[in-house]
Parts: structure tokens; C-alpha cells; sequence
């Protein structure tokens, strides 16, 4: 009794913070996400003096963000984790890519982004835009999912691939219709962590983009995204522009909560 009165105890000083800080960012930010103009409007034409407007623009460049991001990054990822795991996973190539694989893993965002910026921007004079922006993020997702879609090909039953290869199916075939479809749930799972892993990032959006306030969809271009708008905005003395940065912080808070809850009901259908 005493044992469970202690872990319970310490469950409840785990979660209390976390409770206070999802009640907080619903109390002060469900009403401006209530209002139409948080959809329907950007910080265009919106100035220093002026308050007001929406965060249509930083939902539209999180979006494309992610999926910039996912468009690079699920290929190479994948890639990888199929040499890792089908090919060369005990050769001098394979040790030194599970290595980096482990460092990226570890890596914070700061040093991704400074080293984007290091690299691209000021080296190679790479704009700062949502491009040099996917470039730091891609740093951040690539372990995430090589390390998911990893783990589930090695738990695809080897009795698949042999009777695959007994039918005389060739390796780069039997991969593709028998392993990744077996594990496909669970790369997904991990896709979509990697997803929430980068989506309030702050660090590498500072360095490698600067912001916009208008509505764009240019990738080589600055473009909003919602973390810099929260941060621009959460210091502003209009209490309309900090009403935005927590309705922003509200926004990101469910999208994350989404992308967890449906990783975890993906993979418990997997099991």
C-alpha cells in the first residue's frame, strides 16, 4: 500500500504540470481560435501600431513546412533503413550510418539550424526561405524515421522473406511487396512522430527564415510558419497579438496531440 500510495503520488506530481500548462493554453487561447478572422486572415498590412488580423498565413506555411520536410526526408529515411537492415547492416558503411544516424538523433535543433545557416546560407548564399528552413528540419526528422522504419523490418518474420525468395521472387521485390507492406503501420507511426518532432520547432525557422506576414507559398521566399508567429507575437503589448500567440500555442498543442494519438492507435492496431 505503501509502494502504490508512493508511485501514485509520483504520477500526479508528473502530470500536474502538464495539466497547468494545457489549461492554460485552452483558457487563453480558445476564443481567438474561435474566431472567424484566425482563419480567414494573415498579418498583412498589420504594423507595430496596429492590431489585429489572423494566423492564416502561419497555418498555411506549418503545412507546407511539414510536408516539404516529409517529402525529403520519408525517401532518404526509408532508403536507409533498408540498407541498414536488408543489406548492409554489418559492414564498415552500414556501422558508420547507424553512428551518424545516433548522432542526428541527439542533435538539438540549435545546432541544426546554425549549421544550415553556417553551410547554406552564408557559404553557399542560400536564401533564407522555407527551402533553407526544410533543410534544418529535414536534420531534425531523419533519425526519427530511419530508426522507426528500422525497427519494424527487423520484427517482419524472416519465414516471409524465405518463402519469398523460394518462389524465385528477387530481394529488391520481396522488400517492397512483402516487408514494407508487413511494417507499413509502424513507419507510418514513426512518419508521423517525426512530424510532430519538427512542427514547433523555433530554433531553425529564426535562423533560416525570417517570417513573413502575408500569405505565400513561395519556397524561396521567407514564409510564416506558427512558432515564429507565436514568438514574434507573444511579446507584443496588444493583448489582441498575444491573444494570437496563444490561440497559435493552442493550435500546435492539438495538432501534436493528434499526430500522437493517431501514431498510438496506429500501432496498437498493429499489434
Amino acid at each position: 500500500n505503501l509502494a502504490t500510495a508512493f508511485v501514485t503520488t509520483s504520477m500526479l506530481v508528473a502530470l500536474a504540470p502538464l495539466v497547468y500548462v494545457l489549461f492554460s493554453v485552452i483558457a487563453k487561447g480558445y476564443r481567438a481560435i474561435a474566431s472567424a478572422a484566425w482563419w480567414t486572415h494573415s498579418q498583412a498590412g498589420m504594423t507595430a501600431f496596429v492590431a489585429g488580423g489572423g494566423a492564416y498565413h502561419a497555418i498555411v506555411g506549418t503545412l507546407l513546412q511539414g510536408l516539404v520536410c516529409a517529402v525529403i526526408s520519408i525517401p532518404i529515411s526509408m532508403l536507409v533503413a533498408i540498407y541498414l537492415v536488408e543489406y548492409g547492416g554489418g559492414t564498415p558503411l552500414g556501422r558508420v550510418a547507424s553512428f551518424m544516424v545516433d548522432i542526428l538523433s541527439g542533435v538539438p535543433s540549435i545546432v541544426a539550424a546554425l549549421f544550415v545557416y553556417t553551410v547554406g546560407v552564408a557559404t553557399f548564399g542560400i536564401a533564407r526561405s522555407e527551402l533553407a528552413v526544410s533543410l534544418a528540419l529535414v536534420l531534425l526528422m531523419l533519425p526519427v524515421i530511419v530508426r522507426a522504419t528500422e525497427e519494424m523490418l527487423r520484427i517482419v518474420p524472416v519465414d516471409l522473406r524465405e518463402a519469398s525468395y523460394a518462389l524465385g521472387i528477387p530481394k529488391w521485390k520481396t522488400i517492397a511487396r512483402i516487408v514494407i507492406p508487413t511494417g507499413l503501420s509502424g513507419i507510418i507511426t514513426g512518419i508521423l512522430l517525426a512530424v510532430a518532432r519538427v512542427a514547433g520547432e523555433t530554433a531553425p525557422l529564426l535562423f533560416t527564415s525570417l517570417g513573413n506576414n502575408a500569405w505565400s507559398t513561395d519556397l524561396t521566399k521567407p514564409m510564416a510558419s506558427l512558432p515564429v508567429t507565436i514568438y514574434s507575437m507573444a511579446g507584443s503589448p496588444f493583448e489582441d497579438w498575444i491573444a494570437l500567440a496563444w490561440a497559435g500555442a493552442l493550435l500546435i498543442t492539438l495538432g501534436v496531440l493528434g499526430l500522437n494519438v493517431l501514431a498510438r492507435t496506429l500501432l496498437r492496431d498493429r499489434k
